[in-house]
C-alpha cells in the first residue's frame, strides 16, 4: 500500500478538474459550485453538531475532547489544554472493503 504524501494527495481543485473531465456535459464552473456546496453543507452540518452519513463512503461527526493537562515539548512545562470539538470521520463498510481488496 503506498504511503500518502503531498505528491499523491488529491486537492480540491484536482477533484474538480477530474469530475469536470469525467462529465464533459457540465461546465467547469458548475462542477466547482457543486463541490463547494457539498463541502459547505457538510461543514455547516458539523458546526451545528449534526452527523453526516454518506452510505458506502463513511460518516462525519464531531467529537468533544475534554480539557486536560498537556506538556510543552520544548520546555517540558505543564500546560492547560481547553476542551474542544474536533471533526471525526469513520469509513463505511464498502470503502473499507474496496481499500482492503485493492492490490
Amino acid at each position: 500500500m503506498p504511503i500518502l504524501t503531498k505528491a499523491n494527495a488529491m486537492t480540491k481543485s484536482e477533484l474538480i478538474a477530474r469530475l469536470a473531465e469525467l462529465n464533459p456535459h457540465l461546465y467547469h464552473r458548475d462542477v466547482e459550485r457543486i463541490i463547494t456546496t457539498i463541502f459547505d453543507e457538510i461543514s455547516a452540518a458539523l458546526a451545528r453538531g449534526d452527523r453526516v452519513e454518506l452510505r458506502g463512503f463513511g460518516a462525519f461527526s464531531v467529537k468533544q475532547r475534554d480539557a486536560r493537562q498537556g506538556r510543552n515539548p520544548r520546555t517540558g512545562q505543564s500546560v492547560s489544554v481547553t476542551s474542544k470539538h474536533v471533526p471525526f470521520f469513520r469509513t463505511g463498510k464498502q470503502l473499507r472493503e474496496r481499500l482492503n481488496t485493492a492490490t
